[in-house]
């Protein structure tokens, strides 16, 4: 039996056991074929990436990134039948990683995907070279969604069109929002996936499409979407509330996806029920790709339990690992990549690693180990050890 010494929620320390074994990862050899859907959902992992340790810079302001960490970790999202979501928030979009590190990044990714027939990837575009502030116009907003996406489409990828604190900042009403929308989706070579991202997620972002009531935005949001429907694959919403993700799932034109961005509720919405049910564009599957794969592997064989068993001990860990700020979740999913040997450091671009304390991340511990997402339980605890002592717990 494993054990080590916990930092306690409420202040001092305990011991810890390790108590469960790690879900069993696919032998070598036995990826999914991607020249047929694994699964009978879309599930799309926003995947982070490995900060450069040795780069003689400043972490604050410079991103310094270790490609060939950071492109593995793809191979092994692909490896588990998932689909990459490239240069997202997960990957510190806004948070770290600036425009010309994220275009880099998109290259290579794609780069890797071509090595894979059939892997499936889509890539984020957006604003966030063009800083918001008086001086930004509507017309300035469209031209910075048109350098991203002839950049991402040049390379062969496919948009996931990205909200923008630029457009969030100079909007006067909706309708600056079903102008910007409407201009952009008529342009886009294919189907683009569109993301609403919720102000919990970023807080830049509050009061988009127009309106600071949900209800009313997704009004505007489903009049773009219904304006342009054949070129919307599908829409991902992070507002963490699963009632809104069903009522504009119910209302989404016929053909048009819903990818939950709901890493409180993920595991009921891709189930779903007699009305439909939601795909998956996930921070949290970069964190549990073996749970997310394996559990949708039992949905796939219509075994809805199974996936419910898999899936729902890993709910308490996407939801600590979410919660307010939820900004900084991007902390406990490389955290719990560098836990399960992934990555050989806890070092983040930004600095960001610093955003959680110790007792937060002794609780993504003691969580990950109850959804059995710690790959090599003695890896994992040797690792923990260490930051525990860089904190003074030995």
């Amino acid at each position: 039996m494993v054990a080590l010494t916990l930092p306690r929620n409420g202040g001092g320390l305990e011991s810890y056991s390790i108590r469960n074994a790690p879900l069993p990862m696919p032998a070598p050899g036995s990826a999914p074929a991607f020249n047929r859907p694994p699964f009978n959902r879309i599930a799309y992992a926003a995947a982070h990436v490995v900060a450069d340790p040795l780069a003689d810079n400043d972490p604050w302001l410079d991103a310094a990134v270790d490609w060939d960490r950071t492109i593995a970790f793809r191979h092994y999202l692909w490896d588990l039948g998932l689909g990459v979501a490239e240069a997202m928030d997960t990957a510190q979009r806004g948070m770290g990683l600036d425009w010309p590190t994220a275009k880099a990044l998109i290259g290579r990714a794609l780069a890797g995907a071509k090595e894979r027939p059939g892997a499936v990837i889509a890539c984020g575009a957006g604003t966030d070279h063009l800083p918001p502030g008086p001086g930004v116009t509507i017309a300035d907003v469209i031209a910075a969604y048109e350098q991203q996406i002839e950049a991402v489409e040049g390379l062969g990828g496919r948009v996931i069109l990205m909200a923008s604190r630029a457009l969030a900042a100079v909007a006067r009403g909706p309708d600056d929002y079903v102008r910007v929308y409407g201009r952009i989706l008529s342009q886009v070579k294919q189907p683009v996936i569109l993301h609403w991202l919720g102000e919990m997620f970023d807080p830049a972002l509050a009061g988009y499409w127009g309106d600071a009531d949900h209800d009313r935005a997704m009004d505007t949001c489903l009049a773009v979407i219904r304006d342009s429907a054949a070129k919307v694959d599908g829409i991902k919403i992070s507002l963490l509330s699963k009632e809104k993700e069903i009522a504009m799932r119910r209302r989404l034109p016929a053909g048009v996806r819903m990818y939950t961005g709901d890493d409180f509720n993920y595991a009921e919405l891709i189930a779903g029920d007699e009305q439909g049910y939601s795909d998956a564009l996930l921070g949290i599957f970069d964190a549990i790709a073996p749970a997310a794969s394996a559990g949708l592997a039992r949905l796939t064989a219509g075994d809805e339990a199974g996936f419910h068993e898999i899936l729902a001990p890993t709910v308490p860990l996407s939801r600590h690992i979410f919660k307010a700020p939820t900004r900084f979740y991007k902390t406990g999913v490389v955290f719990l990549a560098y836990l399960n040997g992934l990555q050989d450091h806890f070092l983040m671009i930004g600095g960001q690693q610093s955003t959680r304390s110790l007792p937060h991340l002794a609780e993504l511990f003691r969580l990950a180990d109850a959804a059995r997402v710690l790959r090599d339980p003695e890896l994992a605890a040797q690792r923990m050890r260490k930051v525990l002592a860089v904190g003074g717990v030995e």
